[in-house]
């Protein structure tokens, strides 16, 4: 089974996230906030990653660099997902590392597409 981290501050998002990744026999861990996440993932060393870009206490631009600085994922897939929705926006995120990108609000459908694409 593989495992799946996502962070997510917005209760009712990481909430629909994890339900439906779990659906699709993924092992899920969440976190609230990028601190909690960056105590967690050394533990958990997750398969893929699901970050939210506006994260009250560090921005996902500069959570992503901190979670690459992990021995062990610096390879790991990580989608970026936010509110921020133009073309530009999209290859902003990838430029700065991401492996992927959605808009809030999300498909379901895009997002277990995504998922199962980075995840081969």
């Amino acid at each position: 089974m593989k495992k799946i981290c996502v962070i997510e501050d917005n209760a009712a998002i990481r909430k629909l996230f994890v339900t439906v990744l779990r659906k699709d026999g993924y092992e899920l861990y969440d976190f609230a906030s990028g601190i909690s996440a960056l105590n967690g993932l050394p533990t958990v060393m997750p398969e893929l990653i699901v970050m939210d870009i506006l994260l009250p206490d560090i921005n996902g631009t500069e959570l992503i660099k901190k979670v690459r600085a992990i021995n062990g994922l610096a390879n790991v897939p990580v989608i970026a997902v936010t509110g921020f929705a133009t073309e530009q926006d999209s290859k902003k995120f990838l430029e700065l590392g991401f492996n992927g990108y959605l808009a809030k609000p999300i498909n379901t459908a895009d997002f277990t597409a995504e998922v199962k694409r980075l995840l081969g």
